[in-house]
């Protein structure tokens, strides 16, 4: 994760790649609420940095980017032991998620396993409730099944898809099967879930 973002060290401008900027961004790098954010002491430095990436996007237009950064922020809080920032966080995501256009299917079932781990198990519940509704291919529902055990335990933890379809399985997670793993690019959505879940 550390690797995942560029910080300039003269004014604090992040991006995968910092040698790329518009004037929007260098504009929004030098507004209050950046140079704030860049000074917030109480927050882990890279935290900070994804922070500043989510910022940027946010302001830009591209919500559901800027979503992604701030869970990337909250992630790195689970690991600083900061709970309450880690929730706070995932939150927002949510929130980020939401406002901008409609989440697609994997958006949505990530959702619901932000807003588990977020400790909010009532809005978790609503939004695989409302999954569940609209009907869900194999292995969505298996997924979505797995989060409402999670969620009806009230368990925050940290999962990996292969929790969500142990054998035996009608199409065996490739962890347990011994065959090679997909091409990148060639698992479709069974490849989205296993990223869904491949750290938090």
């Amino acid at each position: 994760m550390p690797h995942w973002l560029q910080q300039c060290p003269n004014c604090g401008y992040v991006s995968p790649r910092i040698d790329e900027a518009d004037e929007a961004a260098s504009a929004i790098v030098a507004g209050g609420p950046y140079r704030a954010l860049l000074a917030e002491a109480g927050y882990p430095p890279l935290a900070r940095r994804f922070l500043c990436r989510a910022m940027l996007l946010e302001e830009t237009g591209d919500l559901h980017g800027a979503a992604e950064a701030t869970l990337h922020a909250a992630w790195v809080a689970d690991d600083s032991r900061k709970p309450d920032l880690a929730r706070a966080w995932r939150l927002d995501a949510v929130a980020l998620f939401r406002q901008g256009p409609r989440p697609d299917l994997e958006q949505r079932v990530r959702i619901v396993d932000i807003l588990r781990r977020a400790g909010d198990f009532g809005g978790a519940a609503a939004q695989a409730g409302e999954l569940e509704r609209a009907g869900l291919p194999d292995p969505v529902d298996r997924v979505v099944a797995f989060e409402r055990r999670l969620i009806a335990a009230g368990d925050v933890r940290a999962y990996t898809v292969a929790s969500a379809m142990p054998p035996p399985s009608a199409r065996p997670h490739v962890t347990h099967r011994g065959g090679a793993a997909p091409r990148p690019g060639s698992g479709g959505l069974l490849a989205a879930l296993r990223r869904l879940f491949r750290r938090r």
